[in-house]
Order: C-alpha cells, then structure tokens, then sequence
C-alpha cells in the first residue's frame, strides 16, 4: 500500500470541525444576547472559548463573568444560520463591517429561539437546545499577545459550569448522569459549514473507562451554589 504524502499549505483558518455552541450572555440595559462560536473545548467540568476582544459577547462575558453554554442539534442548523452576520454590537465594529456584519438587538427573536431562566446566572438558556450549561468565567486569557499585530485582538475565556441541563431525548437509557452518544447530533462548524455527526466508525478503547472515574471536584463545587432542582 502506497503512504500518502503530505503536501505543505497556508489556509486561513485551522477550524477542522468543532460543535457549535450558542453563548447567551447580558447586555449592558440587561437584554440577553446570542451569538454563534465553534472556538471551544471541554476539560472536566471547565471551557474553554475562544473569542474576539471587541466582540459583544467577550465584553459581555468580561462585565458580568457569567454566560450560557448552548449546544444545538444538527437539526437546529438553520436557525444557527440565522445569526451568521449579526452581531449585538451597535455600531458594527470595523473588522465585521468589512465582513459584512449587521447589528441585531434580539437575537433570539432573529434565530426564532426560546429563552427560559436560568437557575445560577443570569443570562437566558436555549429551550430548543437539547444540551445547555451555566457557567461562570474563572479566568481571561489573551491569545497572541507576543505579537504587537495581534495583541488584544483575541481572548480565551476560561468557564466554570455549575449546571447541565439536557433533553431526555439524549440521556441514556437506565441512566441518570449520561449522554447517549447515539441519539445526540451535535452540530458541527468544519473551515465555516455546518455538518451533522455521522455514526460511530470504531469501538472506542477509552469508552471502557467509567465516566465516574472523571468526576472532578467542579461537580461538588457546583451543587453548592445551589440545589439541583
């Protein structure tokens, strides 16, 4: 069998396919803003969102250090799409007016989305959304900060979740704490399409491993901010 060989390239962007996620969070006059991202990943019960500095919800996230992590369904993408270009920001800044952003005040409105109160923050949850998790921000990270080009153009937030809300429909069956892998459809952001998640190609080795052998001291630490209703 011949080896593939690599070819050397420069695109734009490394977004390879991440899930999307939904960030409500706080304006300044107390209305929630929703803004689309794919810059994320998990550790344990923590986040971490990549965002841009003068984006509505970085500054929202830095004033009020809480926020709303929804997960839409594959099946959601078309109101995802619906807040491509917009932004809460009034005036649009310069970047994502040269991308040909607009400003949307209601965001769930434009998305035709549910908010409902949360239970340990203030930002609304996404009923529509079959995963939705409150956190609060535990730290603020600047990205490319060595290069003067770069600097202050892009923040990692790192998030606490205090609490996971998801639709029955994913849990798994006989189980109170896990996701079924196979009835939950992430929607995923690959190089700025959107896709659905195919079925499992291998058995998984890892999957042997108990979920609980990965509970973290986060899940403790969230049980006391209040009581799981």
């Amino acid at each position: 069998m011949k080896t593939p060989v690599h070819t050397a390239i420069e695109p734009g962007i490394l977004y390879f396919g991440t899930p999307v996620v939904l960030i409500s969070s706080t304006n300044e006059d107390g209305s929630p803003n929703l803004a689309p991202m794919s810059s994320a990943f998990w550790l344990g019960w923590r986040a971490v969102l990549g965002l841009g500095a003068r984006s509505k919800t970085a500054r929202n996230l830095r004033r009020t250090g809480e926020c709303v992590l929804n997960l839409p369904s594959d099946a959601l993408a078309p109101a995802v799409d619906r807040l491509a270009l917009t932004t809460g920001s009034d005036p649009v800044p310069p970047g994502k007016q040269e991308r040909g952003y607009f400003h949307v005040a209601d965001k769930f409105g434009r998305a035709g989305l549910t908010p409902v109160p949360s239970e340990t923050v203030a930002p609304p949850r996404v009923a529509e959304c079959p995963v939705a998790m409150e956190a609060v921000v535990s730290a603020v990270h600047p990205v490319a900060d060595e290069d003067p080009a770069q600097r202050g153009g892009i923040l990692a937030f790192e998030v606490r979740v205090q609490r996971v809300f998801v639709h029955d429909s994913i849990r798994l069956p006989g189980s109170d704490d896990h996701i079924d892998p196979d009835a939950w459809r992430p929607l995923i952001m690959s190089f700025q399409k959107l896709y659905g998640l195919g079925p499992q190609v291998h058995p998984s080795t890892l999957a042997r491993i108990p979920e609980r052998l990965y509970r973290g001291p986060d899940i403790d630490r969230a049980r006391e901010i209040a009581p799981v209703r």
